[in-house]
């Protein structure tokens, strides 16, 4: 067959680095978990808390997992790397939302209808429920990148913050962890189910809560003036007393 031949001329004529080029591996969780351990762990995780859309719970069920089949990795450090991740991360993204993103919400927020009245209410909602936010958003995909980001940005107290953070990073780092150290692989065929409901009901409690306070937007307004007067807070602010 003369075009087979011709075929397999011309693949003999290639450059040699040609035929012997290799595809270059993938990046992903194994490879970073193998290469650098339980560093592997917390700098994905701390990156994600900070903001950027990693897989931070991936990994930590990937060294758990790693770490229940070799000797390589020890599942304390794998939890406590994890742990400590989130809680750099978010006291991080943090510090971005309180001194840069409430500048900018300040500044440009009227372009997309968030005026001073709408931004006390954020700040008033986050001082009455901001801790939890801060700690079930652990548990879910978006407001896990989100929740520390939030809180800064809606001028929630450091320590109040720091408290629910530390809480929900352990105990997200040790359920996760331990149950994917103790039923290994078997972990995925559970989480993937459990992420998705959690992301569905993330999305379906964003909804209902965007259509609550369009509901009570003049409500809300008025108790976020009484609880914060005056000009918009330059400060954290303690959390808003009930009354």
């Amino acid at each position: 067959n003369r075009s087979y031949r011709g075929i397999k001329v011309r693949r003999e004529r290639l450059p040699l680095s040609q035929l012997t080029t290799k595809r270059k591996p993938v990046i992903g969780p194994t490879t970073l978990i193998i290469k650098y351990g339980s560093f592997a762990v917390a700098g994905v995780v701390c990156l994600e808390s900070m903001g950027l859309p990693l897989p931070g719970e991936a990994i930590l069920i990937a060294a758990a997992i790693y770490a229940g089949k070799t000797a390589d990795l020890n599942i304390v450090e794998v939890i406590a790397a994890a742990a400590a991740g989130a809680i750099v991360g978010d006291n991080i993204g943090y510090w971005i939302g309180r001194e840069i993103g409430f500048r900018l919400l300040v500044r440009y927020g009227s372009y997309v209808g968030l005026n001073e009245a709408r931004i006390k209410v954020g700040q008033y909602l986050f001082q009455r429920h901001g801790g939890k936010i801060v700690f079930f958003g652990r548990f879910v995909a978006l407001l896990r990148v989100l929740a520390a980001l939030l809180a800064g940005v809606n001028r929630m107290s450091w320590p109040r913050f720091f408290f629910f953070n530390a809480a929900g990073a352990i105990v997200w780092a040790t359920v996760f962890g331990l149950a994917a150290y103790t039923l290994g692989e078997e972990i995925e065929h559970l989480t993937k189910p459990a992420a998705i409901a959690l992301a569905a009901a993330g999305v379906a409690a964003i909804v209902i809560w965007v259509l609550f306070l369009q509901s009570r937007r003049e409500e809300l307004e008025a108790e976020a003036r009484r609880a914060l007067p005056g000009p918009l807070a330059t400060r954290t602010i303690k959390r808003a007393k009930r009354r």
